[in-house]
C-alpha cells in the first residue's frame, strides 16, 4: 500500500468510531472515501461538521496558508534573529522565493486543506440536507486555497478504492467544479445570522466574486501569466458584491476586537471563545512582539518598511491608539515602530506588582519605557536584514498587531478571526469594474479610504491595487492580489531580484507525489 492510502486509511477508521447513522445521498465524493451505510461503518456527520468548522481554524496561525499568503509577498518577513526563528530557513525561504517541495509549511498548507475536503466529503455522502449544503460551502473554500496556492487538485470519485490514488483536476477543472458547487447551493443557504461564524449566503457570494475576479489567473496557460480577464467575469463579481446584504463598520478596528462578531462587516469568520479553544488568533499579536511587552510577545516576524510607507502616517488602519488600548498595554494596536512602552499599573516587565508586592496603581499609562532583555532601550526600527544579530537582535523591524488582544484571556481569546469582509467585496467590484471599464468606482474608493481618516486613493486599478494593501493587510490576501496585478515575482525589499515563473505556484509536496496522478509544478 502506498504511504498516502496508508495515512488514509487511519483517518478511514477513526472516522468510523464515530458511528451515528444519516441518510445515504446520490452526491460525489471526491477525495475521499465513500462510506456506504447499509450493512457497513457509519459515521457521525453532526460531528464531522464541527471538525470541518474547526478546520478554518488552521488559518488563524501564524503558519501553514498564513505563511504561504503572507510570508511570500511584500508585506511579512521571517527574519532568523540570532540562534531563534531559523527553523531550516523555512520563514526566509517563503520571502525570497528560494523555496522547494519539502518546505514544511507547504506541506502543512496542503495536508490542512485537504484533510479538511476529507472531512467535507463525508458529510456530503450522510449528512443531512442542511448539513451537506454547509459541507459543500465548506469544501468550496477548502478547495479554492488548494486552487490558488497549488493550482492542480486531488479528488475522489464516488465508490472509488481506498487503495486507489486520487484523481487530480488541473487548475481550470477545478476551478470550473467549485463555481458550480457554488451556484448549485447558493439558492438554499441561510442569510446571515448576527454570528458570521456559520455559512450563509453572503460568503457564497463573496467566494464566487473571489472564484470569478481571479479566474482569469486561474485558467491562464501559465500560472504567472499573462492574465485575460473576461468581462463576462468581471460582470459576475459585480453582481455577486451587490448581492451581499452588508455594510462597512463604523470603524475599521470594531472587525478585529475581542467582540467583532457585532461587526456587520464581517460576512464569514471562524469562531473562537473566550477561554475556549482556538487560541491561535493570538499569533497576531504575539508573533512579533517582543517577550517583555504587554501581551508578551515571541519577538520573531516583522513588517518589511517597504510595505509599510505606502501608508500614511496618520491612517488608521496601522495605528488605533484608544486611550483603553493605551492603558491596557501601553502601545498602539496595528503597526509598531520607535520606542515600547508599558501599559498602566504594570512595570517595566509587564508585571502587575513590583518587588514588594506593591500593585502599581499610581502610575499613568506609558509612561515607562521598557528595555530589551539586555537592558537596552526597547525601539523597533524599520531597519531589518533576513538575519539579525548584535545589538539589533531584539528590536531589528516594524512589529505588528492586527486584532485588539482580549485582555481577559490572551492565550485563549473571543476575537473571530475574520476570514471574509464586506470591505474586500467592495474593493472586488471596483477592480472589476475598472478591469471591464463599465463605470465609475469613486464611490466606493472614498467610503473606504474616509473610514480612516484618509483620502481616497486614485479610481484607477493601481489605486485599487494600493488600497488593498491599506485595507486588507495581514488578512491572507496579498499574494493573491499580488499575482493577479502581476507584481508577484517582482524585485523588492529584501529580495533584490525577479523570481522564476514557476514561484507563481507553491510545488506539489514531495510526501503528495506517492499519488501517480499527481506531477510536480513545473519548474521544481
Amino acid at each position: 500500500m502506498k504511504r498516502i492510502n496508508i495515512i488514509k486509511s487511519i483517518l478511514f477508521t477513526s472516522t468510523i468510531i464515530l458511528g451515528v447513522s444519516c441518510t445515504n445521498l446520490d452526491e460525489e465524493v471526491l477525495d475521499g472515501v465513500v462510506i456506504s451505510n447499509t450493512g457497513g461503518a457509519k459515521v457521525n456527520s453532526a460531528s464531522l461538521l464541527v471538525s470541518a468548522y474547526e478546520g478554518l481554524r488552521g488559518f488563524q496561525d501564524q503558519d501553514k496558508m498564513f505563511a504561504l499568503d503572507e510570508m511570500s509577498t511584500d508585506a511579512l518577513v521571517g527574519p532568523t534573529r540570532g540562534g531563534d526563528w531559523d527553523d531550516n530557513a523555512k520563514w526566509r525561504q517563503l520571502h525570497t522565493h528560494t523555496w522547494a517541495p519539502d518546505n514544511i509549511e507547504i506541506r502543512n498548507a496542503w495536508n490542512s486543506l485537504l484533510s479538511q475536503v476529507y472531512n467535507c466529503n463525508l458529510i456530503i455522502e450522510n449528512g443531512t440536507a442542511a448539513q451537506i449544503a454547509q459541507a459543500r460551502f465548506l469544501r468550496a473554500f477548502y478547495y479554492y486555497n488548494v486552487i490558488d496556492l497549488y493550482g492542480q487538485t486531488p479528488y475522489r470519485e464516488a465508490g472509488s478504492s481506498l487503495q486507489a490514488d486520487p484523481k487530480v483536476w488541473t487548475r481550470q477543472e477545478a476551478t470550473t467544479f467549485v463555481i458550480s458547487e457554488l451556484e448549485a447551493i447558493i439558492g438554499s443557504l441561510p442569510t446571515r445570522s448576527a454570528d458570521a461564524s456559520s455559512v450563509n449566503v453572503d460568503a457564497a457570494h463573496f467566494l464566487l466574486a473571489k472564484l470569478y475576479l481571479n479566474k482569469g489567473v486561474f485558467n491562464a496557460a501559465d500560472a504567472a501569466g499573462p492574465y485575460t480577464f473576461d468581462p463576462a467575469d468581471m460582470a459576475k463579481v459585480v453582481t455577486h458584491v451587490d448581492a451581499i446584504k452588508s455594510s462597512l463598520a463604523i470603524d475599521y478596528w470594531d472587525n478585529f476586537k475581542p467582540k467583532n462578531n457585532e461587526s456587520p462587516e464581517i460576512l464569514f469568520s471562524s469562531k473562537n471563545v473566550l477561554g475556549g479553544p482556538g487560541g491561535g488568533i493570538q499569533s497576531r499579536w504575539r508573533m512579533g512582539m517582543h517577550y517583555q511587552q504587554t501581551p508578551d510577545g515571541w519577538n520573531g516576524f516583522a513588517t518589511v518598511a517597504e510595505y509599510y510607507n505606502k501608508f500614511n502616517p496618520n491612517d488608521r488602519r496601522i495605528k488605533n491608539s484608544d486611550p483603553y488600548i493605551i492603558n491596557a498595554f501601553g502601545n498602539n494596536v496595528g503597526f509598531q515602530v520607535g520606542q515600547m512602552k508599558n501599559g498602566k499599573n504594570r512595570d517595566e516587565f509587564g508585571r502587575d506588582k513590583d518587588a514588594n508586592g506593591a500593585l502599581y496603581t499610581n502610575k499613568p499609562a506609558g509612561t515607562i519605557d521598557l528595555k530589551d532583555r539586555k537592558g537596552n532601550p526597547l525601539v523597533f526600527t524599520a531597519a531589518l536584514t533576513l538575519i539579525t544579530g548584535g545589538a539589533t537582535l531584539e528590536t531589528a523591524g516594524i512589529r505588528s498587531q492586527k486584532y485588539i488582544p482580549d485582555a481577559d484571556n490572551l492565550g485563549a481569546p473571543n476575537n473571530d478571526y475574520v476570514l471574509m469582509r464586506y470591505s474586500d467585496a467592495l474593493l472586488m467590484k471596483a477592480e472589476a469594474v475598472l478591469r471591464s471599464n463599465s463605470g465609475s468606482v469613486v464611490a466606493i474608493m472614498t467610503a473606504i479610504a474616509t473610514r480612516s481618516g484618509q483620502s481616497p486613493s486614485p479610481a484607477t486599478l493601481e489605486g485599487v491595487y494600493l488600497e488593498r494593501g491599506k485595507e486588507l493587510w495581514y488578512e491572507g490576501f496579498r499574494r493573491n492580489d499580488m499575482i493577479r496585478f502581476g507584481k508577484f515575482l517582482a524585485a523588492r525589499e529584501l529580495k533584490p531580484y525577479v523570481s522564476d515563473n514557476r514561484y507563481a505556484l507553491f510545488p506539489i509536496p514531495a510526501d503528495a507525489l506517492f499519488n501517480s496522478n499527481l506531477k510536480q509544478n513545473p519548474g521544481y
